[in-house]
């Protein structure tokens, strides 16, 4: 270990020091309303508690925070999450299988292609099943090296689907 010793980290970044993100950044930004920060700041753990409810757990957490072993953190105790559910499967269930999940184009822009939400659940479930047919399990490390095609993000999500 460097000469920090072990449970204290020096800070890299002094404090109150921000980079404010371009103009251009913000106007497209999904949140604009300035105010969900300072409601971050001064409660921050009902905040994310809130943030978190808005996700399906497959196995609910029983704690948003545990500090009791700093600095090493634990965020949502015993809760269990599959992003490819998140991503996939519940906006299919909502009823909005058929908006658009991904909308590629590729490099030269000649090509390009787009998925739905139930397009998309298809191939990841396809994939998960070809994963699953290899051997791959729950806990398992699975490596990609892929350019940024449609593929990618399909794979990625049918790791996560069985746990990968």
């Amino acid at each position: 270990m460097s000469e920090e010793s072990e449970g204290e980290l020096e800070a890299r970044l002094p404090e109150g020091e921000s980079f404010e993100p371009p103009e251009s950044f913000v106007e497209q930004a999904n949140v604009t309303d300035e105010s969900i920060y300072e409601e971050f700041a001064e409660n921050w753990p009902d905040c994310w508690e809130r943030a978190a409810d808005l996700l399906d757990w497959a196995e609910p957490y029983d704690q948003v925070l545990d500090d009791g072993d700093a600095p090493f953190y634990e965020w949502f105790v015993d809760g269990k999450l599959n992003a490819s559910y998140n991503c996939l499967d519940r906006h299919v269930e909502d009823g909005r299988g058929d908006e658009v999940a991904i909308e590629w184009v590729g490099e030269p822009t000649d090509e390009a292609r787009t998925y739905t939400y139930s397009e998309l659940l298809d191939e990841v479930q396809e994939f998960a099943a070809a994963l699953r047919d290899l051997g791959v399990e729950e806990d398992d490390v699975v490596t990609m090296y892929m350019p940024m095609i449609p593929e990618l993000p399909v794979a990625m999500l049918a790791c996560a689907r069985i746990g990968a």
